[in-house]
């Protein structure tokens, strides 16, 4: 029979603790500080606003500009001269605009922007309420940027991928779930933010003014309820209302100083995307349709968005043109304020708001003054170039109705070009000209109302994708129409 000795408690408890501080040793020896576990909000913030806003302004990698090669041809602000067969002007645009855009807001802006929800979130390693409401804003303004241009895309499982019980083939919500999920989130984000609490670091949009991210979150939402306004009139009714009617609450944009833009700086990298494309190249050139408008208004703006011709003058050249026919005409190109390296990257704008609100006060959506929201939008716009409107400019007009200050948003809306596509595909507002005779169109001839769901949906997420499709009522296809339009 084995015999056991029993050594003294004193001894057992002494052996334990040095065991206890060898492995605590031992655990920071093998701790590599260049490689952290986890990684703080302050490191993820910057890159995940980075590509939300790149991939929505900008973006300098060519077959994957949504914005400037699609969108902004699309709404005719701007119109190629070259390859205008595979690169949007003539409505077709190669898949790798659908994937660049779907999988970089995805798996480099969104991944980032829910771990710093996570860490930043009531018992989180980081716990910091307004990292969590700066994360909430963005995420709000991306997934609502992706809904916008594909349609249903998975929400609610999406960016489940590390989770305690993980979900790697995501379902599809409808627009209208996002939308009531965003709009949500942005109501908790005001409440989150908070200008007397902690301090964050790497906010590389408004370097850490909370009151300006709270304006942002209640503009945006205001945007989004009036976007839904037809859909869900008493709810997006309410929404604007309650912001409205408390300011203090519910700041919103006072002005051309507390806008969303991201400032960039002269650095490989950081700097305006615009610059990096339209300095390089000559592929585009201002459309006729914007030219021709401003022109008929003797409207000062032409002078920051276009470059004159060598006589001085202002020629627009017309969209869908085939490149032989488009290199026989001299038109202006972008203006120069777009070829600033540090020109800011603009995501919702003051005189954006106003045209917003003017809309809503027109429509009888929110009570109020529709004239002076009009007005404050158009000198709004002015104003954010460097220029006063003429005390005459609104009486140019004529009478205001809705599509005047459709129209009148869809000018101040230059360089936005996703923005104004999405309010004509919401609106039918402005009225395009007819095309030029010479113009060729594919997509049936119809302007691309969404662009098609990514390839690695139809290798990876089959099932749940087709449940998408369904809910657009359509094919995937670049004429299905999205669920708020009019």
């Amino acid at each position: 029979m084995k015999k056991f000795k029993i050594l003294p408690y004193t001894l057992l408890l002494g052996l334990f603790l040095m065991a206890g501080s060898c492995t605590e040793e031992f655990e920071e020896i093998n701790t590599d500080p260049n490689n952290p576990v986890t990684i703080s909000p302050a490191l993820l913030l910057p890159n995940a606003i980075q590509v939300s806003v790149d991939r929505y302004w900008g973006h300098s990698t060519r077959f994957q500009r949504l914005n400037i090669d699609a969108a902004m041809c699309w709404i005719q602000h701007l119109a190629r001269n070259i390859y205008i067969n595979a690169e949007g002007d003539t409505y077709e645009i190669p898949i790798t605009v659908s994937s660049g855009t779907w999988d970089n807001l995805y798996n480099s802006s969104l991944v980032n922007l829910e771990q710093v929800i996570e860490l930043s979130g009531e018992g989180g390693e980081f716990e910091n309420r307004n990292y969590e409401g700066i994360a909430m804003v963005m995420k709000a303004f991306t997934f609502s940027y992706l809904t916008d241009a594909f349609g249903p895309i998975p929400y609610s499982e999406a960016l489940k991928g590390a989770a305690e019980e993980p979900v790697n083939s995501p379902k599809y919500d409808s627009m209208e779930e996002v939308y009531a999920g965003v709009l949500a989130d942005l109501q908790l984000a005001n409440e989150k933010l908070s200008v007397n609490g902690p301090l964050v670091n790497g906010d590389i949009m408004f370097d850490g003014d909370i009151l300006r991210w709270k304006k942002f979150a209640n503009s945006l939402r205001i945007k989004l309820a009036n976007r839904q306004a037809v859909k869900k009139p008493a709810e997006s009714r309410a929404i604007m209302q309650e912001i409205l009617s408390s300011p203090e609450t519910y700041p919103i944009f006072t002005g051309n100083d507390d806008y969303a833009e991201l400032i960039h700086a002269n650095v490989i990298g950081s700097r305006n995307k615009m610059f990096d494309v339209f300095s390089t190249r000559s592929d585009w050139n201002i459309s006729t349709t914007l030219v021709d408008k401003l022109l008929e208004l003797d409207d000062d703006r032409i002078s920051v968005y276009a470059l004159p011709l060598s006589d001085g003058s202002y020629k627009g050249l017309p969209n869908g043109l085939t490149d032989a026919a488009a290199s026989t005409i001299s038109a202006s190109t972008i203006g120069q304020k777009f070829l600033d390296p540090e020109a800011p990257s603009i995501l919702m704008t003051y005189s954006e708001l106003m045209f917003i609100l003017a809309e809503a006060a027109i429509d009888g959506d929110i009570t109020g003054d529709y004239m002076e929201y009009f007005e404050k939008g158009v000198s709004g716009s002015f104003a954010q170039h460097g220029l006063e409107m003429p005390a005459d400019y609104v009486g140019r007009l004529g009478s205001v109705d809705k599509e005047t200050i459709m129209t009148q948003k869809w000018i101040a809306l230059f360089g936005q070009g996703i923005e104004a596509w999405t309010e004509y595909r919401r609106t039918g507002l402005p009225q395009m000209p007819t095309p030029d005779p010479n113009a060729i169109f594919v997509n049936e001839g119809v302007l691309p109302t969404r662009i098609e769901y990514p390839p690695s949906e139809y290798s990876l997420n089959m099932d749940n994708l087709q449940g998408g499709i369904q809910m657009l009522g359509g094919e995937d296809n670049m004429r299905s129409e999205l669920w708020w339009k009019e």
